[in-house]
């Protein structure tokens, strides 16, 4: 007789469990470890100013905040709600798109998800089915087409330069759809890591392509509010009322660990994205959602401004030392809060972007992100400095940079 240790040893096997091919498509952001080694620097006492992450430091409106104390404790039923949201805060979403571009959105159509990356997993899901050919800009946003990899989509990268303002044409749609037909288009305006935005005359060009074709346009506009221009971004809907608009309270109200964004859904999408959510999240975070209401009035439109307006100043410091820096094929960042830039010219002794950044780092206390992030052929040329820290800290990082920059001079 054995005893139970005996009984329940496992048995040897060669055989191993696998691992999904497609999950080994998604590629980490090389970025990550010099944010874990902003961590260890600061934790040993040293002053480091990090650039490399697209947080806000103002953080969630006054309004916001007092609202999130209040529903925790006054007895508010936090226990799950509706799958696409409750409806104080949906009708308050279809509001804001009234306020800003006089539109009026169907309450039905508003779909309150896990932040703006829940959004981007229902859209795919419900939009795209495995072996879909979806396009999108390079450089650009990685998690767009790490998740579309994960879900058994084709990226579709398009080479977008300068000459493109980093932004998708007709004709790079044309030649991509004569390989094989496309059927989907991401978009993100302002864009991350560029900043560069479409205007309404592209915007109209890109949507009138994808209606003729069948293709379904998804825009990103979570950076709607935090522009340059004297206009709050193009909306999407404005010009194909059948496309996917995904935003978010991360960006212009600071609301980033609420994780808290939204969809505006055509209609064919809005029931596989409710059967989709109410298995994967059955909803958005309820006491995030009760506060957020707040983040639709008066004084909390004021503080997203007034943010807004140090990220103009910090993108004015940026702009008045580019030349000086050497910094090349300068992203236009008409809005969000990022500027991104060529550094081959300064390189000096480093073969890449990324050990520049590390470098930098080590030597500075100045922590960028490597455009390898955002475009794997060409972004080890590039770097994306955040202006969310504020004009200050921008300030003083720049200072440090230009020494930086003039120690690899002295070496050369």
């Amino acid at each position: 007789m054995t005893d139970d240790t005996e009984q329940h040893r496992p048995v040897p096997s060669s055989a191993q469990p696998k691992v999904s091919a497609r999950s080994q498509e998604v590629r980490a952001f090389s970025v990550m470890h010099i944010i874990a080694r902003v961590a260890e620097l600061r934790g040993a006492g040293h002053d480091v100013i990090s650039l490399c992450v697209g947080e806000p430091s103002q953080g969630a409106p006054i309004g916001v905040r007092k609202k999130a104390a209040e529903v925790v404790v006054d007895g508010t039923d936090l226990g799950y709600s509706p799958v696409p949201g409750i409806m104080e805060l949906r009708e308050a979403i279809a509001g804001h798109y009234r306020r800003w571009y006089d539109l009026d959105v169907p309450v039905e159509r508003v779909f309150v998800t896990t932040g703006s990356s829940g959004a981007f997993q229902l859209a795919f899901l419900a939009a795209f089915d495995v072996g879909d050919r979806v396009a999108l800009a390079r450089p650009g946003y990685a998690a767009y087409k790490n998740i579309l990899a994960a879900l058994g989509c084709e990226v579709i990268e398009l080479d977008c330069g300068v000459e493109e303002r980093f932004q998708p044409t007709v004709e790079l749609l044309e030649a991509a759809h004569a390989q094989a037909p496309l059927s989907g288009l991401m978009l993100a305006s302002p864009a991350n890591p560029t900043g560069t935005m479409i205007d309404a005359e592209l915007f109209a060009e890109l949507a009138g392509w994808c209606r003729t074709h069948g293709v379904r346009l998804i825009s990103d506009e979570i950076y709607h509010g935090i522009t340059y221009t004297g206009a709050k971004g193009e909306c999407a809907l404005a010009f194909d009322d059948d496309s996917v608009v995904i935003s978010s309270f991360s960006k212009y109200w600071g609301m980033t660990g609420w994780r808290l964004g939204w969809a505006i859904l055509p209609p064919d999408l809005v029931e596989p994205c409710n059967a989709l959510a109410g298995n994967l999240s059955l909803c958005a975070p309820v006491p995030a959602q009760f506060a957020a209401v707040e983040a639709f009035t008066e004084a909390s439109y004021a503080e997203g401004d007034a943010a807004v307006a140090g990220f103009a100043a910090a993108r004015q410091y940026v702009l008045d030392a580019v030349e000086e820096l050497g910094w090349t094929d300068l992203a236009p960042a008409d809005g969000a809060f990022y500027m991104y830039a060529y550094i081959d010219d300064v390189l000096g002794p480093y073969a890449t972007a990324t050990q520049w950044c590390e470098a930098l780092l080590e030597s500075e206390g100045v922590a960028l992100s490597p455009g390898l992030d955002f475009d794997t052929v060409n972004g080890d040329r590039a770097v994306r400095l955040s202006l969310a820290a504020g004009p200050e800290k921008t300030y003083e990082a720049l200072e440090r940079i230009r020494r930086f920059q003039a120690g690899l001079a002295e070496q050369l």
